[in-house]
């Protein structure tokens, strides 16, 4: 795939699930702390959401920072939208805003806050 092809792929990935995360790994199987850390954010959360597994390809694995100029992986996205990496996505989930912008966005999860 020429890296315009990886970029459109990337697009219409995006575009067409409502919840995408870009991983290290699958949802069933992560194979990486942070990739893991998000998928049970999103599993605590029963959101359903298409996984790419970036190992697979590397010129998806590369495209996709180029995608969003951003260094690292994992990648959420919600409704066509770039949240963030890891760190992010566990803050914006522990300060509720997570929730909120699924709600938001019209995204079926479990409205569940951070166990104590």
């Amino acid at each position: 795939m020429s890296e315009q092809d990886v970029q459109d792929w990337i697009r219409k990935t995006v575009a067409n699930n409502d919840v995408v995360l870009f991983m290290k790994g699958t949802k069933q199987f992560p194979q990486c702390g942070f990739s893991n850390q998000v998928a049970q954010i999103l599993g605590y959360l029963g959101v359903d959401y298409k996984d790419v597994n970036v190992l697979e390809d590397m010129a998806i694995r590369e495209g996709i920072k180029k995608y969003t100029n951003w260094p690292t992986i994992p990648q959420l996205y919600v409704k066509g939208e770039f949240v963030g990496g890891c760190d992010i996505v566990t803050e914006m989930f522990r300060a509720n805003e997570l929730q909120e912008l699924l709600a938001k966005k019209g995204i079926a999860f479990e409205n569940k806050t951070m166990p104590a």
